[in-house]
């Protein structure tokens, strides 16, 4: 499970909100309906390599949900199961009953909750796609230094990195790519022996 693992944490960085973009007429309130759910996780996680499905389950007078994630390594992680009851033993019943399993299964596995659209939401995304390219710049300075074939290579990559992290006081960053500077420099020094 370390690639879904991997995949999901990353994901998970970029989620956005689900925003509450539809009224309920009965109790005059907004709320998030499924496709807002699915929109603010889909995109990230299929750009971390991450399919999503929720699987029906049977159940007698109501639903069963399960949210379950495939990585494109084939391995897969779920969420487990939510039962629902239906309030009407009719096909609008049990279509209501497992829409609102299928949203709250997923709400519950992405660790995403609704969210009013009251301008906080772009504030929020602009944070998560900063937090993104942040990690994409950590994980192309990882690989660029465990390509490293010579002490010189390794020391110029990381002096233009580190003058990076030292410029934006980034000391979280450091302290993640220094072992992978060091973990090259003793498999470098071991290979030249």
């Amino acid at each position: 499970m370390d690639k879904i693992a991997s995949a999901l944490v990353k994901a998970q960085r970029a989620f956005g909100p689900a925003l509450k973009d539809k009224t309920n007429p009965a109790f005059r309130s907004k709320y998030a309906d499924l496709g807002a759910c699915i929109e603010a996780v889909i995109d990230s996680l299929n750009a971390n390599g991450i399919a999503l499905i929720q699987k029906q389950h049977p159940q007698d007078g109501g639903v069963c949900v399960e949210t379950v994630f495939v990585h494109e390594s084939g391995e897969v992680f779920s969420a487990g199961l939510l039962s629902v009851p239906a309030a009407k033993h009719d096909p609008q019943g049990y279509g209501s009953a497992l829409t609102y399993a299928r949203r709250y299964s997923l709400m519950a596995a992405c660790g995403i909750a609704p969210e009013d659209d009251d301008g906080n939401a772009s504030a929020k995304a602009a944070q998560a796609a900063k937090l993104q390219q942040r990690a994409a710049w950590l994980e192309e300075q990882a690989m660029k230094l465990e390509s490293c074939e010579s002490i010189s290579e390794l020391g110029d990559v990381w002096k233009a990195a580190a003058k990076i992290m030292r410029a934006e006081k980034d000391d979280d960053a450091i302290a993640t790519l220094e072992p992978v500077k060091d973990r090259m420099k003793a498999t470098i020094s071991e290979a030249a022996t």
